[in-house]
């Protein structure tokens, strides 16, 4: 039945470097999009959480921390934090919160997703409330 099946080199090579390709295609997107690159916790005054997005609905909010910068000569701008939330629990939490210290614990990725939101910095945890 299978006396005949045998496979050219060509078609062999073509295999190899496909597979290869494939791998380094998927390593590519994992380390891009899925690797956390960095944890931490940033605390400050939540300005909002939102809930907002064309195609993929996601949850975004801002956290305004204490202290200043300079954006440009002459100028001053509070240190903010842009951030998106996956979790629809933490989001609501969060929601609830506006105007409020808190301090949350979040994941930074190289890159972000459409669907886990606008934002590389993605919260995942609330720390506390004050």
């Amino acid at each position: 039945m299978f006396k005949n099946c045998v496979i050219s080199t060509k078609a062999k090579v073509i295999s190899i470097v496909s597979a290869i390709l494939l791998l380094i295609l998927a390593g590519f997107i994992y380390f891009r999009f899925y690797f956390v690159f960095g944890e931490g916790v940033k605390a400050g005054e939540l300005n909002y959480c939102t809930y907002k997005g064309y195609v993929f609905k996601t949850y975004e909010g801002k956290l305004i921390q204490s202290g200043f910068k300079a954006q440009s000569v002459g100028t001053i701008q509070s240190y903010e934090f842009p951030f998106s939330v996956e979790s629809k629990t933490v989001a609501d939490s969060l929601m609830r919160c506006s105007g409020r210290h808190v301090e949350l614990h979040y994941k930074e990725y190289i890159a972000p997703l459409p669907w886990r939101g606008v934002n590389k910095f993605v919260v995942d945890d609330i720390i506390s409330v004050k």
